[in-house]
């Protein structure tokens, strides 16, 4: 059996390094479904897992996944935008070097949160601590810690936890 596993590790160890993807010891993106523009600005914490069929850009801006996140499959993170405020041009030929600041802007999804199946997640957005995003959401603004988010666009629909259950969380889990 351990022989199977080393064997699927060094599959996993090479299908990851055709991005040169370096992950922490205990996180997890299915290599054989995977699309990423931009490795240097893609940063994963640990224990983290990302399901198969997962798309990443991020070529001028960043995205960070913390710790503890899980994602379904069919993920899809667009960290860019085109320009399309230059008159007389077509939106295809405005290339990298005419972007504005508004263009490209981070991603932030911080520690303990999940996202369901087909989540896309723009620009700009931070999915605040805890957060649970709902299947085939559309996430286009941040949202504060222990949401749950869902819809096209999304939006806060619900709280994980009351205040005093969070403050009960974070005390296990953080010591705060």
């Amino acid at each position: 059996m351990g022989y199977i596993i080393n064997k699927i590790k060094h599959k996993i160890i090479y299908e990851l390094s055709k991005h040169d993807l370096k992950l922490k010891p205990h996180s997890y993106v299915d290599p054989q479904n995977f699309t990423l523009n931009g490795k240097k600005n893609l940063h994963i914490g640990d224990y983290v897992y990302i399901g198969p069929n997962a798309l990443i850009y991020c070529k001028l801006s960043k995205v960070f996944i913390h710790d503890k996140v899980t994602i379904g499959p069919g993920l899809t993170i667009v960290a860019g935008d085109h320009n399309f405020s230059i008159v007389g041009e077509y939106i295809s030929d405005v290339h990298d070097d005419r972007k504005r600041p508004e263009d490209d802007q981070d991603i932030v999804i911080e520690t303990d949160c999940w996202l369901g199946a087909n989540v896309t997640v723009l620009k700009g957005v931070t999915i605040g601590r805890g957060s649970i995003v709902a299947a085939c959401a559309c996430v286009t603004k941040s949202c504060p810690p222990y949401s749950i988010i869902g819809g096209v666009p999304a939006k806060v629909i619900g709280r994980r936890f009351t205040d005093e259950q969070i403050a009960e969380h974070e005390k296990a889990l953080y010591g705060k």
